[in-house]
């Protein structure tokens, strides 16, 4: 589906709203939207000249609500260089780290959606964020966000089970329109089910992945996680264990079947949270597990070394502490900070890839401003990935 193509079809949907007699404008309300990053985002990688992107990313929209169960957003998105020392993926400069964030001016979001107390409709260009974003998400750490031309629907059953089921008609991915891989058109399929038990959160998940320009990364992925928090005299213990199975599509993705696995324990006693994690992508038949619609940037470190899952796979053990210390400025907000670190290897543990050590310390300046600074530092191993330094400092405004 064309840029056009999404806006005739969520302005389709508003023309038949009001031809069935919908009241758009009777007590209505709206909020407009403003986003602003200015954010430097400085990369030192073996091999490479030390690089520095400067760049600004502005969102402007409004959302309207025309009644209880209807509403209508729209918002367009621009990406801006403040230097071009830099390859942004659509433009490459000689010697000169990657930083993916290529300038662009685009509808980032046009949705129509309907909802009452148990389903809901959402139509058009829209932000999808599934779970934690490990199969799904908006990648919101770039500048430019990743949003889908899809037709959403969601329902809630008694007894605490609910169902999504989402059709993927393009991805907007955060390359934007300059680049030959910024979209990818599609004819994808998702489906999750959740529910709330004694035992614990339980989700289920399906994903059919049809790229007509992205063969390699379609497929089916079915999946599993479960969930369990509890109160303990320690502190509030958590436990997370996730495991899916891909698999080709269509004719498309792996020729044999690739497997997913992840466990974490985490405590939290007193405003900090201490967490072991151990997540698995397995590889094999010359390609790793892929999860092409995720955050990635959230997921194996910060430093976006295995954005890709090598073939031999990847093995993630992790640890992190994450809390909030005294705010700073009178009447403001607790700084917010974390600390990471990783051991990577190939899925079954024999190729040593890499350590990682991660670093985050967020300042609110106010309710609408914040500060961010942020670091990270990967030593690859001989022969594996090259060692790189990236630091950010960011400063945001949302209204």
């Amino acid at each position: 589906m064309s840029g056009l193509r999404a806006v005739l079809m969520a302005g389709a949907v508003i023309s038949a709203s009001c031809a069935f007699g919908v009241p758009l404008a009777q007590a209505g309300e709206g909020q407009p939207i403003l986003d602003i990053r200015l954010r430097a985002e400085q990369v030192d990688q073996a091999g490479l000249d030390e690089t520095t992107a400067l760049t600004a990313r502005g969102r402007v929209g409004y959302d309207y609500k025309a009644n209880d169960t209807w509403s209508f957003l729209g918002e367009v998105e621009g990406v801006a260089h403040l230097n071009d020392d830099f390859s942004d993926t659509v433009n490459t400069v000689a010697g000169k780290a990657i930083v993916a964030d290529p300038e662009a001016f685009e509808i980032n979001r046009l949705q129509v959606a309907w909802k009452d107390k148990a389903s809901s409709v959402t139509l058009g260009r829209q932000r999808i964020i599934l779970d934690d974003a490990r199969f799904v998400g908006n990648v919101g750490f770039r500048q430019n966000e990743q949003t889908f031309d899809a037709l959403r629907l969601g329902h809630v059953f008694p007894g605490k089970v609910s169902v999504d089921y989402v059709y993927i008609d393009k991805v907007r991915r955060v390359f934007g329109d300059d680049s030959p891989v910024g979209e990818w058109d599609s004819a994808s399929h998702i489906l999750r089910v959740s529910t709330k038990t004694a035992l614990g959160d339980i989700t289920a998940y399906g994903l059919l992945l049809d790229f007509d320009d992205a063969p390699a990364a379609s497929g089916q992925t079915w999946g599993a996680s479960w969930t369990r928090s509890m109160d303990t005299d320690l502190g509030k213990f958590a436990l997370d264990v996730e495991a899916a199975v891909q698999s080709e599509w269509n004719g498309q993705g792996p020729e044999s079947n690739l497997g997913y696995q992840s466990a974490s324990i985490s405590m939290t006693q007193q405003g900090v949270t201490g967490a072991l994690g151990l997540e698995i992508l397995e590889g094999a038949g010359g390609r790793g597990f892929a999860t092409p619609l995720a955050t990635l940037h959230a997921f194996q470190g910060w430093a976006d070394v295995f954005l890709t899952t090598p073939a031999w796979g990847v093995r993630d053990i992790s640890a992190s502490l994450k809390g909030k210390a005294p705010a700073f400025i009178t009447g403001g907000q607790p700084l917010a900070w974390v600390i990471a670190a990783h051991d990577f290897s190939s899925d079954n543990g024999e190729q040593d890839l890499g350590r990682e050590l991660d670093a985050l310390v967020r300042l609110p300046l106010n309710a609408k401003l914040n500060l961010e600074g942020k670091v990270a530092i990967f030593d690859g191993d001989t022969g594996g990935p090259a060692d790189r330094t990236k630091f950010w400092l960011a400063l945001e405004a949302s209204f």
